[in-house]
């Protein structure tokens, strides 16, 4: 936690004017936050909470003013993505955080909720995903971006989660182009399907995270939105077309995953009738030589050819030649 401004950076365990000595109540520190802030020309304060409890959550929602219902939104880890911001900017944009395992093909989703005010923003984190360190970093380093207070990180945050879903979007389609080529080979195909269930319930979590932005990314390219400096449209433009790249990229994955799974089921019972046409060609040919054996194995003694001399040699002569006519005939028609 920390104050920003375009002159630099005050770190908490900096600020000691409205601390009392020898008090760390957290929430006397908070408390005393405003006035702090208001001491700093054009400065904003950021808090930073992590998987907080909810009497935290309920300490910063009084000190801050926070909305009730957005609070609570915050503390679901579950909640829908959504830029919650009015005319001012002021409210809560909810993003999940998304993060691809390479050894797995793993998406793994965490959620940052970010408040927006008038001298604050408040980032409520969950899950191990999304660390802030490198924004922090980037707002460090560009005072120019701490210029424009509360919505720098604002837009700090989106573009860093928004350009993970491309990154993490990207590698997906890397996994269904290989994908797409097992389907097609027959030594491998035995267990695409289950391949492709599992690539499209990843591009499912893409879709939840990427989905409720649309409307938002869309108001971001056509700089709808009064909130937003004239100087930051060009960035806040950028986060709102990667948005819908990604969202273009889901839908075409999540078609092509559609597609070859029904491709893949179709191939699977191809082959099955192809292994059951040869196994019925095989029983065809073997039921010829059957039938003559068993005619002749049923022992009666006026079967005329049981005592010709070279009866044992035609009748086999007979078989090899009915066999080998009916092979050739279901070689040619396709069945072996």
């Amino acid at each position: 936690m920390g104050i920003y401004s375009p002159a630099g950076i005050v770190n908490i365990d900096d600020i000691r004017s409205w601390q009392e000595p020898g008090d760390g109540h957290p929430e006397i520190k908070l408390e005393g936050l405003e006035q702090q802030c208001a001491e700093i020309p054009n400065s904003f304060v950021w808090l930073g909470l992590f998987e907080p409890t909810k009497d935290e959550l309920s300490m910063v929602e009084r000190i801050f003013g926070l909305a009730h219902l957005q609070v609570e939104d915050a503390a679901n880890p579950t909640q829908r993505a959504k830029f919650d911001l009015d005319r001012k900017g002021h409210g809560v944009a909810i993003l999940k955080v998304l993060d691809y395992t390479e050894h797995s093909s793993d998406v793994h989703t965490g959620q940052i909720a970010i408040f927006v005010g008038s001298w604050f923003v408040i980032t409520v984190r969950f899950g191990q995903v999304g660390d802030l360190r490198g924004i922090r970093q980037r707002l460090e380093e560009q005072s120019e971006l701490r210029a424009y207070g509360p919505i720098s990180v604002l837009y700090a945050v989106a573009d860093k989660v928004v350009d993970e879903y491309v990154a993490v979007s990207d590698e997906i389609g890397i996994d269904i182009e290989e994908l797409e080529t097992t389907v097609f080979n027959s030594q491998d195909r035995k267990d695409s399907a289950d391949r492709i269930y599992w690539l499209k319930r990843e591009n499912v979590e893409i879709r939840r995270a990427i989905g409720p932005l649309v409307n938002g990314a869309h108001a971001f390219v056509d700089s709808r939105l009064p909130w937003v400096p004239e100087e930051l449209h060009p960035y806040f433009r950028d986060v709102g077309e990667h948005i819908l790249r990604v969202h273009d990229a889901v839908e075409g994955s999540d078609n092509m995953l559609m597609t070859m799974l029904m491709a893949s089921t179709s191939l699977q019972d191809f082959q099955q009738n192809k292994d059951m046409r040869t196994i019925s060609a095989y029983v065809a040919i073997a039921a010829v030589p059957t039938m003559i054996a068993g005619i002749y194995g049923m022992n009666f003694d006026n079967i005329p050819e049981l005592h010709q001399q070279y009866g044992y040699f035609v009748v086999m002569g007979v078989m090899l030649t009915a066999c080998s006519l009916m092979y050739r005939a279901f070689r040619k028609s396709g069945w072996l």
